[in-house]
């Protein structure tokens, strides 16, 4: 693989990543009620998600999804009705069992499972991947090593989006720290996120 190649492979992914979708929503929601402590937790969980949607697609579930209807509407299902099931759960939550002061209340193994299985059940993700990677493949070299580098440029540059969405919104909940404010917050994420499930629901590939 050229650096060119690479350089304009990781400059894509960037872009790509860039754009909101429904693992940087659960994030931002999680960052803005529970603070900074709940970055890595998180950064770390969509990394993990990414690498399976990622080693899924390099397997070949991606073309199994790409080519059969009822798998991925399994898959979407799945995925929207856990968005839906996070979404409700957000909005229902209590503001004062969230501060930043009580870390035994923020369960990171909990953000970490969340934001790996958003990031994992996304079959659009997994589809995504397995038509852009290979653009970028050079079908005169191994492809395996430049499958495995692609991978982990897109999952590094995933680990780092993540993380900066993550501190931007854990800096912002300092300025909206009251409970009220807090628990305006928790429903406005909540609200999002069922539509977002809603919209993966109803999503057509």
């Amino acid at each position: 693989m050229s650096l060119k190649a690479w350089a304009t492979f990781m400059a894509a992914s960037a872009v790509v990543l860039l754009i909101p979708g429904p693992t940087i929503l659960l994030v931002v929601s999680y960052a803005l009620g529970q603070g900074r402590q709940a970055a890595m937790p998180l950064v770390l969980g969509v990394a993990v998600g990414d690498t399976i949607a990622v080693i899924a697609s390099l397997m070949g579930l991606g073309a199994i999804l790409a080519a059969s209807a009822l798998v991925f509407t399994i898959v979407k299902w799945l995925g929207a009705a856990y968005l839906v099931y996070l979404g409700i759960k957000l909005w229902r939550a209590d503001p004062a069992l969230q501060s930043a002061t009580s870390p035994a209340k923020a369960r990171p193994m909990a953000m970490f499972s969340h934001a790996a299985l958003v990031t994992a059940l996304n079959p659009k993700s997994i589809v995504f991947f397995v038509a852009f990677l290979p653009q970028f493949l050079d079908q005169s070299r191994p492809l395996l090593p430049q499958m495995i580098i692609l991978a982990a440029t897109f999952v590094t540059l995933a680990f780092f989006n993540a993380a900066g969405y993550a501190i931007l919104a854990s800096s912002a909940r300092r300025l909206v720290s009251r409970p009220r404010v807090l628990k305006a917050v928790n429903r406005t994420g909540g609200s999002l996120l069922v539509g977002a499930g809603i919209a993966t629901a109803t999503w057509r590939s």
